[in-house]
Parts: C-alpha cells; structure tokens; sequence
C-alpha cells in the first residue's frame, strides 16, 4: 500500500480533529522522538551484527588457513 500525498493530507486533517492544535505539536515531538530511539537502537543491533559477523569471518578464515597445511601434507 502507497502512502499518497492525498492520504497524508487525510491523515493530518484526522490528527488536527482528534487530538486538536493545542496537542498536536507535542504529540508530533514525541513520535519523532520515538522514531529517533527506534532508529538509534536498531543501528546499534545492525553494527553489533556486522561485529559478529567480522570476527566469524576472522575466525573462518585463520581455521582455513591452518587446515591448508593439513590438505597439503595429505596429498604429497
């Protein structure tokens, strides 16, 4: 489903009934707040992931590298 410029005009004029203008700038500041932690923490997840998947990488590789040795002494 695409958000259309039409449907966020909706969305507003819903907002603007339900919550008035009085509230409606707090209630705006603390989703984007929410937004804002919810980005920070799954970032934090993503580079934590990306640090995980390093040091597999680097342990994968120094075991393949000491396994190679062991092939090579096999065949001769």
């Amino acid at each position: 489903m695409a958000v259309t410029p039409v449907s966020l005009i909706v969305i507003a004029v819903v907002a603007l009934i339900i919550f008035g203008p009085k509230k409606l700038p707090q209630f705006g500041k603390a989703v984007g707040s929410t937004l804002k932690e919810f980005k920070d923490a799954t970032k934090g997840l993503a580079d934590d992931d990306d640090d995980d998947d390093d040091r597999t990488n680097r342990k994968s590789d120094s075991e393949a590298k000491k396994e190679e040795p062991k092939k090579i002494e096999s065949e001769a």
